[in-house]
């Protein structure tokens, strides 16, 4: 399988697949494909496992195209103003994701259900404790709010983010919650809690967050008539 990444602020992924292999993405997230791909949606590994991926923000059925013949293509696109991030996993490292980071994969790659133990990690600060997990030996393409920041961490090494700003981070990074200390700061600061990211491990930030997009837009919406 081969790719490439287009289209600036409004990317797209267009994969050029040869006879037999195969792609999986979420539901909706297909732009275009050439005529002699086969489609086949499905659960993904049964019906609890499709379960798990609503609850981590995903959709219950993952479509699969395969090629036909050779040299077909298919397009897969984000749904808001970003970046996709392709990342190739080699069966030894794992990917943990946002909820709606996945886009599209390989079939090879498995897509699961993350969840976090931790108390304070459960909070995690409002955006949700259920994660996405990806495992396997294939292409993994995410989708980015934003600009895209990558941090290697080293071992030890931590950095505080605010929540929503934590795109995908490989498994050997630990994360969890950490409280705004200062009744000010908790008031008129930045809000209640930080994500504590601590290496080692490659993280993935996002600069503008689709929930701060939408708040920001807020004040420029016009008011709803008056019956």
């Amino acid at each position: 399988m081969e790719y490439e990444i287009s289209g600036g602020s409004f990317p797209i992924v267009i994969c050029t697949l040869q006879r037999g292999e195969t792609m999986q993405n979420e539901t909706g997230a297909m732009a275009f494909m050439t005529s002699d791909m086969k489609m086949d949606t499905n659960t993904g590994g049964g019906l609890l496992k499709g379960i798990g991926r609503v609850f981590s923000g995903d959709t219950l059925f993952l479509n699969f195209f395969t090629a036909e013949s050779d040299n077909q293509q298919i397009g897969f696109s984000s749904c808001t103003p970003g970046k996709i991030i392709p990342i190739r996993l080699n069966g030894s490292n794992t990917i943990i994701g946002q909820k709606n980071a996945f886009l599209a994969a390989e079939d090879s790659v498995e897509v699961d259900v993350y969840y976090r133990t931790k108390l304070g990690a459960g909070i995690f600060g409002g955006e949700g404790f259920i994660l996405q997990k990806f495992t396997g030996n294939g292409m993994l393409f995410l989708e980015i709010d934003g600009e895209v920041i990558e941090k290697d961490l080293k071992p030890g090494e931590s950095i505080l983010t605010d929540p929503g700003h934590v795109a995908a981070m490989e498994e050997s990074v630990d994360f969890d919650i950490e409280r705004v200390k200062g009744v000010k700061n908790m008031l008129f600061g930045e809000g209640l809690f930080f994500t504590k990211l601590t290496g080692p491990g490659k993280v993935w930030l996002q600069t503008m967050p689709i929930s701060r997009l939408a708040e920001a837009l807020i004040p420029y919406m016009p008011a709803p008539p008056e019956k």
